[in-house]
């Protein structure tokens, strides 16, 4: 997993005052080379061609770079006056490139298109501009740009404000209008929580192409690498709430990928209100998402609060072509926090909607201890059966929505869970579900389904929330000798269902 200390970087690059429209005299801006054809084939190509040949390792930089800390990473940085367009009114995308160094060994090409031709973004480090602190390292040509930002006018004119980055192995992220970074995505995951260890494929190019002006979406172009396979991507991005950005990707096997994962998400969970006795802090909770959502192939609406285990915990969610999943962040209020400087209650979810029809598979949902909210230790993706057959190109499409997740699945949504121990014996569970038209005034009349599969568990109570206006199901349970309890809760009126199905593995 990635450090998350990355973040804090671009959270406070976001408050940093806005870039003027005019380059100061002596700034260099980004230059670039020599231009060759591209086509919209050019990468699948490209990825094809490389598919066919053993693996190659990147090109590293010099050892000093990576041997930096993280306070030496932040002191140098690129100088916005240099961005891409910086100068160029009518063309309604800005974009940064990020230093190498630290976390990021190997670097990046990075081109621009226009016209069907593509040019490189020549390396310079007069770009970064940097503190007396900043180390003196070796600059040699196997230097590169680890990543690159972009950044248009979201919300006032004039003001170009970021919204997505690239940067590290193949992951990536982006925010809706108003939100903060908080979780990632990556091109691909392999064999994630494996006992021999995880495979990171790295996107070692990116082509970007010129937007229209007055264009709100823009398009990019990666090539992926690693050891099993090949990919090329392309990213169409809307920014807005949500940010909109459709993936296309075609995969190249090397070799038999057995446990592959389409559409992965990294995030963090340390604690909310089903742990909070398991930490001394001051905050009320402490995460970027707090719950998987599914909307399977069947219809049904799931709803499963991330867990913090004392153990690596992978839950697998068997289906037949999802409609969508996703890491959502419900907990939007800043008293659900209480913290100035993170605004975890601005961070986004990220929805997956699959393309087209992707088969039977499995949700696979990985949680790894932690006791420290700076490392990322919660993974999501699909999990296709079978895996990919070396030599087999696979084509795949989704669609990442990143922000708001009032618009996915059906039925009444869970808005917080509460765990804790009952006044004399056994565990007491709250869980809330939001107000909405089709709660009759009478929970009388409401069927509450309550499942264990084990220990003993009461029918359970239901009363309305004065503050939610919606319903309130709380029921205790006795765990007995059981180490491990899958629960399964649901609303249901007239025989249908009324909310979202509520999951949840309680471990002691």
């Amino acid at each position: 997993m990635l450090r998350r200390d990355i973040l804090t970087g671009l959270m406070a690059l976001m408050a940093s005052p806005a870039i003027s429209q005019t380059t100061s005299l002596g700034e260099p801006g980004l230059q670039l080379g020599d231009a060759s054809p591209f086509d919209a084939d050019f990468v699948v190509q490209r990825a094809r061609a490389l598919a066919e040949r053993s693996y190659k390792a990147p090109t590293r930089i010099p050892s000093e770079w990576t041997e930096i800390s993280y306070d030496d990473y932040v002191s140098i940085w690129f100088d916005g006056r240099n961005a891409l367009w910086h100068q160029e009114t009518d063309t309604p995308l800005k974009v940064d490139m990020f230093p190498p160094g630290l976390y990021y060994p190997h670097p990046v090409d990075i081109s621009v298109v226009e016209d069907g031709a593509a040019r490189p973004v020549k390396f310079d480090m007069a770009v970064f501009d940097k503190t007396d602190k900043f180390p003196d390292l070796p600059i040699d040509d196997s230097l590169g740009y680890s990543g690159l930002r972009l950044r248009a006018e979201l919300e006032t004119p004039g003001i170009h404000t970021e919204f997505a980055v690239f940067q590290g192995a193949s992951y990536f992220r982006a925010i809706g209008t108003g939100d903060i970074y908080g979780i990632s995505a990556r091109g691909l995951a392999i064999d994630t929580a494996e006992p021999e260890g995880e495979e990171f494929p790295e996107f070692r190019a990116f082509w970007l192409e010129r937007p229209a002006a007055g264009s709100q979406t823009f398009v990019l172009h990666a090539l992926m690498d690693s050891p099993s396979c090949t990919g090329a991507y392309t990213f169409t991005i809307t920014h807005g709430q949500p940010l909109i950005m459709d993936v296309t990707a075609t995969i190249f096997p090397r070799v038999a990928m057995r446990h592959v994962g389409i559409a992965p998400l990294t995030s963090m969970f340390q604690f909310d209100e089903t742990n909070r006795d398991r930490f001394s802090d001051f905050r009320p909770a402490v995460h970027d998402s707090d719950g998987l959502l599914i909307h399977n192939g069947a219809g049904e609406t799931i709803w499963r609060p991330l867990a913090n285990p004392k153990n690596l915990q992978i839950s697998a969610f068997r289906d037949d072509s999802p409609q969508g999943f996703g890491l959502m962040q419900r907990a939007r209020e800043f008293s659900d926090f209480a913290d100035l400087f993170a605004l975890y209650h601005r961070r986004p979810g990220l929805w997956v909607e699959p393309g087209e029809d992707w088969g039977p598979g499995a949700v696979t949902l990985i949680e790894i201890p932690t006791d420290d909210e700076v490392y990322d230790n919660i993974v999501a993706y699909w999990r296709p059966d079978g895996g990919l057959p070396a030599g087999q190109e696979q084509k795949l499409s989704y669609r990442l929505l990143w922000g708001d997740d009032s618009a996915f699945g059906s039925g009444l949504r869970v808005l917080n869970t509460r765990i804790g121990d009952a006044f004399e014996t056994g565990i007491i569970v709250a869980i809330d579900f939001e107000n909405g038209a089709d709660l009759p005034e009478d929970l009388s009349t409401v069927e509450r389904l309550i499942r264990a599969s084990a220990g003993e568990v009461d029918g359970g109570i239901l009363q309305r929330n004065p503050e939610t206006g919606g319903a309130r199901l709380a029921f205790r349970f006795i765990p007995g000798d059981a180490e491990l309890i899958e629960f399964r809760a649901q609303l249901r009126l007239d025989g249908n269902p009324l909310s979202e199905i509520w999951l949840y593995r309680w471990t002691p």
